[in-house]
């Protein structure tokens, strides 16, 4: 049962004839005991007759899967089921970070017939969203109180990463095949594949001449060459309290996230195999064997229902974890934060579990940096501060013969991309 806003406003209405009551000898408590007493059997009388909001049935269809961010509309159809028509309000009860966007509806059914309730949807953050069931109002003839019911119908839909670094894909793509030798580009360097012999043209390297396809054919012959393909890529995202940090509009498990999404596309292009772990104290997701177009569908569930726990990340079985994945990874890709040497040192101290000839490339999206107003001495000290145990991490990383690098939570996916290009132009993967 519930009761409308009109109920408050007849019990208020009360006042005058009370007064009135009161004036003409009539006491005023009992007055007002008369008229609350009519007003509750108006109550009564008004969710009697109000029909029976049990008597539907209802199914959903909608999207199982949407990305974050991205507007989609879920749709529930209601059928009467009963003898009476019905005029009820119905509301759809998803979670506040689904981001429900109507309001609720008002439908009409007469019976045997079936009316739609349309949700719209902007889900704000990454996960599973539910949907208890569907409330259900009918109000009485009076207008004053009806009958509410939770008719039990869960829905759910998973929201994914949205990968917004994919509109970086494109370029990096052309880059790569300028070094896979589909252009015109041939790349040579240490560690790179023979790939095929075509004609000497000027400007060639004379170093890249097959003497001995040479003379067997009756032109100057060239070898070209492209990076080495089949490459294991191992990417370990830190779940611990420094990805809960918020960096421009997220945190910088998102940001982490990007890059992997953005790195593994270009990687699974490139012919390498990729692994990822996302890791604390415990696995929160593993994704390995899985290659080519299966890769990316895989990754995103992975991430799906992962958040950052407020604890400190275990490096030393991190790393167990990745030698896991594979016995020879090329590269390893650590998304984390290290903002403290004195804070960092269970991290430095693990990376001489690495395997050795392993490229280690550490990576961090960092708040960027805003100008505090000249009064506010203590937001300046602290920048400094901050930007000066960044610069000290970075140095610890270079002893240890990391490769690092930081950016802001937009520009850190195409910064990993390039890096991992770069690699491979010289030869290194």
């Amino acid at each position: 049962m519930y009761v409308t806003g009109r109920y408050p406003l007849l019990v208020g209405a009360g006042a005058v004839p009370v007064i009135v009551g009161s004036v003409g000898g009539i006491p005023a408590w009992a007055g007002a005991a008369a008229w609350l007493g009519l007003c509750l059997l108006l109550l009564g009388i008004d969710v009697l007759a109000a029909p029976n909001p049990r008597q539907v049935s209802i199914t959903r269809a909608g999207p199982t899967k949407v990305l974050r961010d991205q507007a989609t509309q879920v749709t529930a159809t209601v059928v009467n089921t009963g003898t009476r028509a019905l005029r009820i309000r119905v509301r759809d009860a998803w979670q506040p970070t689904a981001g429900a966007v109507t309001g609720t509806a008002v439908i009409r059914i007469e019976p045997g017939a079936s009316g739609r309730v349309i949700t719209s949807l902007l889900p704000r953050r990454r996960g599973e969203l539910r949907s208890a069931g569907l409330a259900v109002r009918s109000a009485g003839p009076l207008g004053i109180a009806g009958r509410s019911t939770l008719i039990a119908v869960p829905g759910s839909i998973r929201v994914l990463p949205p990968f917004t670094s994919r509109r970086h894909l494109p370029s990096r793509l052309a880059r790569l095949r300028e070094l896979d030798g589909n252009t015109s580009v041939q790349v040579r360097g240490q560690g790179t594949e023979f790939d095929s012999l075509r004609e000497y043209v000027r400007g060639d390297d004379v170093r890249s001449i097959d003497w001995r396809a040479t003379a067997r054919a009756s032109a100057t012959m060239l070898r070209t060459w492209r990076p080495e393909r089949d490459r294991h890529i191992v990417i370990i995202i830190d779940t611990g309290r420094t990805a809960a940090t918020r960096v421009d509009d997220g945190v910088r498990l998102d940001a982490a996230m990007e890059a992997a999404l953005l790195l593994s596309a270009l990687a699974a292009q490139a012919g390498d195999h990729v692994h990822l772990v996302m890791f604390d104290r415990a696995v929160r997701a593993r994704v390995t064997g899985r290659d080519g177009a299966a890769l990316l569908p895989a990754l995103v569930d992975a991430m799906v229902a992962v958040d950052a726990g407020l604890i400190d990340t275990d490096w030393d079985a991190a790393f167990a974890q990745a030698r896991l994945l594979t016995t020879r990874p090329s590269m390893i890709v650590v998304l984390a934060a290290h903002d403290d040497p004195e804070a960092s040192r269970g991290f430095l101290g693990a990376l001489p579990l690495i395997p050795a000839h392993t490229h280690v490339l550490v990576a961090a999206a960092q708040p960027e940096p805003t100008e505090a107003p000249q009064s506010d001495a203590f937001e300046a000290a602290a920048r400094e501060r901050a930007r000066w145990d960044a610069d000290r991490m970075v140095t610890a990383l270079s002893r240890a013969g990391v490769d690092a690098l930081s950016a802001s939570a937009e520009d850190l996916p195409p910064r990993v991309a390039d890096r991992y290009l770069a690699l491979k132009a010289l030869g290194r993967l």
